[in-house]
């Protein structure tokens, strides 16, 4: 049975087993597979609390048995992924997945423990055992999120850390593996928003798809396709229909208190695709733009990427990767060898023909036109105000 380490004989322990374990390379998912999860996660706890200075460094352990036996960045690429995987773990910009440990440790003998802790500056996502009266347990309880708990707030509050914990654990998204790219600018509280996250993916978890996904789905004609649902009044209901046939989650989700959220896009456990949206903004153009700007995420950043999240607060200022998913989803929408052309329209009647030629709903072009000019005040009564949340009631109260 596994439990909280609060010696060091028993931190030695969990250190023995996850040696073992990492031997065996169960897969995630299997009993063996979640244990070795759970010991990651309160190994690096009692880590936390016993050793606060001089944790293990996971990129100077690889760095020094690079030297130890002449290995250079090519030669890591068997075990961390491709080219710019390397470069970005080294640099750290990417954190280690557990199968990048379980790799580095199998082939390379790094030990385990050296490379559990992560300092990767893009790590956000709080250990929630150390942290468990910093998360919205107020919010959590309200909205019915914790498993078979029915007491008050304040019992709730109490026993904060057992919750919070299998809150965590049902969910499968272990946070020293679980890697959140907020977009530059935004200001989020992350332990609302991981909790946010972990919502998701249980949601996600209790509705299986009856579809695999594969990495080579998304296309030019996946997008046109799924664009030309947006024309219909219930557009967004058919495209969350669209995407669970193709083995897609979309997830409709409230965000959370001092969380500036408007999607998400994510790889659960066992690689299936998950993309969620808050509707924050309850307007038809922010949705469809929200839902590719996901996708585009999926396509471009998450193949085969399993415990990553983009975390988009759309109004914040991009980086690079955001700045892609941006593009890719805007000439998905209206490819840009079109834009050009209309680009001065300034009529409804000009967007309305616009958006019929190219089978899309108005209100894409209308908000296009205003992010473009910068000007929020035109095309007001074409963007779908208060035309998305009626659709999904349900999703709006978890």
């Amino acid at each position: 049975m596994v439990k909280l380490i609060k010696t060091d004989a028993e931190y030695k322990e969990a250190l023995r087993d996850i040696e073992a374990l990492v031997d065996l390379d169960p897969p995630l998912g299997t009993e063996q597979g979640d244990k070795l999860e759970l010991l990651t996660f309160l190994v690096s706890k009692y880590e936390e609390d016993r050793f606060p200075i001089n944790k293990p460094d996971p990129i100077e352990a690889i760095r020094f048995r690079m030297e130890q036996v002449g290995l250079s960045q090519k030669d890591l690429i068997p075990y961390l992924g491709s080219r710019s995987k390397v470069s970005e773990v080294l640099n750290r910009k990417r954190p280690l997945t557990l199968n990048m440990i379980k790799s580095l440790n199998r082939e390379l003998g790094i030990p385990a423990e050296s490379l559990l802790v992560d300092t990767s500056m893009n790590l956000t996502i709080q250990n929630p055992l150390g942290n468990s009266s910093r998360f919205p347990i107020g919010e959590m309880v309200k909205r019915r999120w914790f498993s078979n708990f029915n007491d008050s707030v304040v019992e709730a509050k109490e026993r904060s850390a057992e919750l919070i914990q299998n809150f965590f654990h049902e969910a499968r998204l272990q946070p020293t593996f679980c890697r959140q790219n907020i977009r530059a600018g935004s200001t989020m509280d992350y332990n609302a928003l991981s909790a946010w996250a972990a919502r998701v993916s249980i949601i996600a978890q209790r509705n299986p798809l009856p579809n695999k996904y594969t990495d080579d789905l998304i296309k030019n004609e996946f997008f046109n396709d799924l664009s030309k649902l947006s024309t219909f009044n219930e557009g967004p209901k058919l495209a969350r229909e669209f995407l669970h046939n193709h083995g897609i989650h979309l997830i409709i989700l409230r965000h959370l208190t001092r969380t500036h959220l408007d999607g998400a896009a994510m790889r659960l456990h066992n690689g299936t695709p998950v993309v969620a949206l808050t509707l924050r903004y309850d307007r038809i153009d922010n949705f469809w733009f929200t839902l590719f700007h996901e996708l585009a995420h999926l396509h471009l950043h998450l193949r085969n990427e399993a415990f990553d999240c983009f975390i988009d607060d759309l109004d914040a200022v991009g980086d690079k990767l955001e700045e892609k998913a941006d593009e890719l989803a805007r000439n998905s929408l209206i490819p840009q060898k079109y834009w050009k052309k209309i680009s001065a329209m300034n009529t409804r009647d000009e967007i309305r023909s616009f958006a019929s030629s190219l089978n899309i709903h108005p209100a894409i072009v209308a908000g296009r036109l205003r992010w473009e000019r910068k000007n929020y005040r035109i095309f007001s009564r074409m963007i779908g105000i208060r035309e998305v949340r009626k659709l999904f009631p349900e999703a709006l109260d978890n």
